[in-house]
């Protein structure tokens, strides 16, 4: 178990957990919209911010998915939840793929991939249709590195753009700065570095429960053909939601849409929990 101290936000209550994984470089209040949807439906919510990120301890060092894996590990036995189902966002999907692979799935009744970066990200030889080359990657880290203020502000747009096209206000925009900002330096670096270049391809080969991927059909930072669909063809008993014209961040754009998916998936599979 980690000794490091994870802020995690539990709703409590009897009804079946929902653990929400927070993306990159956000913290766990990105999930508020689902937050609201899924407390609201009767589940039991907990989310977390990741080592190095909103309020949680800031260590120098763990910043790979082995140690992510484990402190998600950690918040399940912390709160002894079983029966749950897993959703993880971006950067979070690796962590749904490599808990699996590395604690197995007794704990686990569904999981969900949401705009995730599985099944690999960096691009190969052997892995040609990973959508992050090394040109891009390099720019995207020198960015980061040399001035993170201006490099947040300018990803954030992107996260939330279609063509160009910023889909939320400049509420939202200012929020996901300074949730960016609350990160420490070295975890947004080296976490950056986790999931561009983790593989992903041999942990999804072992998941077996439920499986939900969701991804926007616009999503310029994890576009989908590299991503959501690949990660659907890798778990052959997969759903697959596509929300037409969405971003990266539609768990905030297209939130009603993202939610009714959600809802939908933990509900068809959850037998008395009502809509």
């Amino acid at each position: 178990m980690t000794d490091v101290q994870l802020h995690i936000t539990d709703s409590g209550g009897e009804g079946r957990p929902v653990v929400l994984i927070h993306g990159w470089p956000l913290s766990a209040e990105s999930w508020q919209p689902q937050r609201r949807a899924l407390t609201a439906a009767g589940f039991r919510v907990v989310d977390y911010d990741r080592r190095g990120f909103g309020q949680s301890d800031k260590p120098e060092d763990g910043y790979d998915y082995d140690t992510f894996a484990d402190d998600l590990e950690s918040v399940l036995r912390s709160l002894d939840l079983v029966d749950v189902t897993l959703v993880g966002f971006s950067m979070g999907g690796g962590e749904v793929a490599r808990y699996v692979a590395r604690h197995g799935e007794s704990r686990i009744r569904s999981v969900v991939f949401a705009a995730s970066v599985t099944p690999f990200m960096h691009t190969t030889d052997d892995n040609p249709d990973g959508p992050l080359g090394d040109d891009l990657y390099g720019q995207l880290r020198g960015g980061l590195v040399e001035d993170r203020a201006a490099f947040f502000e300018e990803f954030v747009r992107g996260f939330y753009s279609v063509d160009g096209d910023v889909r939320v206000g400049d509420g939202d925009l200012k929020a996901a700065v300074d949730m960016c900002m609350q990160s420490s330096q070295t975890a947004a670096v080296a976490a950056m570095d986790a999931w561009a270049t983790t593989d992903f391809r041999d942990d999804l080969a072992k998941v077996t429960v439920l499986t939900l991927v969701i991804h926007g059909s616009g999503d310029a930072t994890v576009p989908f053909e590299g991503s959501g669909a690949r990660t659907h063809a890798a778990i052959a008993h997969s759903e697959l939601v596509v929300v037409d014209d969405a971003p990266h961040g539609l768990t905030t754009s297209h939130a009603d849409e993202f939610d009714a998916a959600l809802l939908r998936f933990v509900q068809d599979e959850a037998p008395g929990v009502d809509a």
